[in-house]
């Protein structure tokens, strides 16, 4: 693949309290839908947030780096504000240099995930699934290359989750950049076209995704893929 469409990581390494929480070397999709999956503190959120520049490695580099990726992170608990929906909407204009979000950029944001009958609603009166859309609305008017989804799913019901991976689906198909942690593993052999496998802090596959799931390299990610899919 074009060099120019992937990012590189190299010996990246994180630590706290003298143990590593990400070790990781190798190349991610710029386009597309990747998923980090792994046990829970395998170093999935770390990825996001040192991608986001929310965090920094402690040694290696990632080239484009965080200013360059221009990425939206959304977080599993994204904090809003006790306001309206869509002043919620407008906060990220004072958070954007490079852009000026305009109010039809925001009334495009909130009908392109369906809440414009609710703008005018405080947005802590929102369930789960509203929240969800809202910070998918909000990232979307941050205009980013990449969007970095943490359990973008978590605790919805079927619908809603549905809802949501048609918002993630149409971003990638707009040309964003999707990287997502889940748990569900039968969300991520649908919707997403490359896994990358965290075990302990350490990346151990990375790979396409139908390929992943037939024939994992690693005793790890067979142990993984049969306890959260029931296989025996």
């Amino acid at each position: 693949m074009d060099k120019d469409l992937m990012i590189d990581l190299n010996n990246i390494v994180i630590h706290r309290d003298e143990r590593n929480i990400l070790s990781i070397s190798g190349q991610i999709p710029k386009q597309g839908i990747t998923a980090v999956i792994g046990p829970n503190g395998s170093g999935k959120t770390t990825l996001l947030k040192l991608l986001h520049g929310a965090i920094e490695a402690d040694s290696g580099t990632y080239k484009p780096g965080w200013a360059e990726l221009e990425s939206a992170l959304v977080l599993h608990h994204t904090p809003l504000i006790k306001a309206s929906v869509r002043t919620n909407m407008a906060i990220v204009k004072d958070s954007l240099g490079k852009y000026k979000v305009t109010e039809n950029d925001i009334d495009q944001a909130l009908a392109s995930v369906g809440l414009t009958h609710l703008k005018n609603q405080s947005a802590l009166k929102l369930s789960a699934g509203e929240r969800q859309r809202l910070s998918l609305a909000r990232a979307k008017c941050q205009r980013p290359k990449m969007i970095l989804l943490d359990e973008p799913t978590a605790n919805l019901d079927p619908s809603t989750t549905e809802q949501v991976e048609a918002i993630i689906r149409q971003m990638a198909d707009e040309g964003c950049g999707v990287i997502f942690t889940s748990h569900h593993l039968g969300q991520v052999q649908t919707l997403a076209d490359r896994i990358i496998f965290l075990n302990e802090g350490v990346c151990l596959e990375s790979r396409n995704t139908q390929d992943f799931f037939k024939d994992p390299q690693t005793e790890q990610a067979k142990k993984f893929i049969a306890r959260e899919l029931g296989w025996k």
